[in-house]
């Protein structure tokens, strides 16, 4: 299953963000904890390189993560030139407060009301940058919902007289290569629903959790799941939700559903659905189908 999602607004976006980031001195990308590389745009790394910008990389939805999973992040980015990282939900005020002095150390020289520090806030979909930048200016200045693509204009925003910050709305890029990280995006909520079924997308996600995470499965959905593959893991789950057809056959559309929101709300637990090491290895598979 390829999943693709590039509304018509992005490639303005796109154009938009290149022009700007040329007077901004860093960039803040905000990237989902849970899948730290799979939502992380490639577009981005490359208007960085040319602008030769540093990056401030926020793993946001940190509480939503696996712990483990995310210090490897952390310490993976580290080693990154020009790259410093952190684990953050931004929606707590004590996370947002260490934003701001991580990024200056990335540009010491603007440090004054002459020389104020630029930030480009930047990421795909539904990756928490609306709620970021609402944190830091400390009032609503940006619409938050649910769903991708919510903000679809870029807009400027002076701080005080030595911070500015730019805000950017979410970018995808044209094609998902991987078509696993297409379902990673798609089960994060970081892709619009039309772009992909959610049956398909529950299946790749509960084969994941059942040989990841089998334990938290159970404790949601009960024991009866060993040995099931994800399919019947949907089935497990109608069962203990109640989700009948007419005629008795199990509804696996909602029980999908349930599946999917239990992990977007963190109902099922701190998940991460890849790792450095998952990454890598993924990376030689693919690799190695190209030269075949």
């Amino acid at each position: 299953m390829s999943i693709q999602w590039f509304p018509g607004h992005m490639t303005a976006a796109r154009k938009k963000a290149a022009e700007t980031l040329a007077l901004a001195d860093v960039v803040v990308e905000v990237l989902d904890a849970r899948l730290p590389a799979a939502s992380s745009n490639p577009m981005i790394g490359e208007l960085r390189a040319f602008r030769q910008r540093p990056c401030l990389k926020l793993l946001n939805k940190a509480d939503l993560a696996d712990p483990e999973a995310t210090a490897a992040w952390l310490r993976h980015f580290s080693q990154q030139p020009g790259v410093a990282a952190i684990a953050v939900s931004c929606k707590k005020a004590s996370d947002i407060g260490k934003i701001r002095p991580l990024a200056q150390k990335l540009a010491p020289h603007r440090n004054d009301a002459v020389k104020p520090l630029r930030l480009m806030i930047m990421g795909i979909p539904n990756v928490g940058k609306s709620t970021l930048l609402n944190a830091l200016v400390k009032k609503k200045v940006a619409a938050v919902g649910d769903q991708p693509a919510v903000t679809k204009s870029q807009q400027r925003i002076d701080i005080d007289s030595r911070l500015t910050l730019y805000d950017t709305p979410g970018l995808l890029w044209p094609k998902i290569a991987d078509p696993v990280d297409g379902l990673m995006l798609a089960a994060s909520h970081a892709v619009g629903v039309n772009a992909y079924i959610g049956e398909d997308v529950a299946i790749f996600l509960a084969d994941y959790l059942r040989q990841t995470y089998p334990a938290l499965l159970a404790a949601r959905y009960g024991p009866a799941l060993a040995g099931r593959d994800g399919v019947g893991i949907l089935d497990a789950v109608a069962e203990k939700r109640g989700c009948r057809k007419r005629g008795g056959e199990w509804d696996r559309e909602k029980a999908a559903a349930i599946l999917l929101t239990d992990y977007r709300s963190g109902a099922l637990g701190r998940i991460s659905l890849e790792t450095p090491a998952l990454r890598a290895a993924r990376i030689q598979q693919l690799a190695a189908v190209d030269e075949m």
